[in-house]
């Protein structure tokens, strides 16, 4: 159970380090989007496959989101992320940001995605 824990809290260190890593101005754009696409996926309350679903459910967690992690950690420089890494300890130790600012982005990707699969569903049903 140690080895388990020890790789969530590294992965909420790689989140909140890529949160400061996004802020960054100096972060190449590519990189800017992989964590943006890694912060949200992990923040987002809808999964690519729920997890209602019998094991498929959280293996996208398992799967997804330590991937999307280590591409965007990849793409940082090494020294950004070294110093958002430093920046990172501690940063959400009362949980999640409760800021709506940081929801917005999330919610309208959601409601896009949700109204293109609505309309392919749509024209597939006529």
């Amino acid at each position: 159970m140690g080895k388990v824990m020890e790789a969530v809290n590294r992965i909420k260190q790689d989140l909140s380090a890529l949160f400061l890593a996004y802020k960054r101005k100096d972060t190449p754009l590519l990189a800017k989007i992989a964590a943006v696409a890694a912060v949200g996926y992990a923040l987002s309350p809808i999964d690519l496959i729920p997890d209602f679903v019998p094991l498929l459910g959280y293996l996208d967690d398992i799967i997804i989101l330590p991937l999307l992690i280590s591409l965007a950690v990849k793409l940082i420089p090494k020294h950004i992320l070294a110093e958002c890494r430093e920046q990172a300890v501690g940063l959400w130790k009362d949980g999640k940001p409760k800021s709506w600012k940081y929801a917005i982005p999330l919610i309208i990707i959601w409601v896009v995605v949700i109204a293109i699969i609505a309309k392919w569903a749509w024209g597939w049903l006529k």
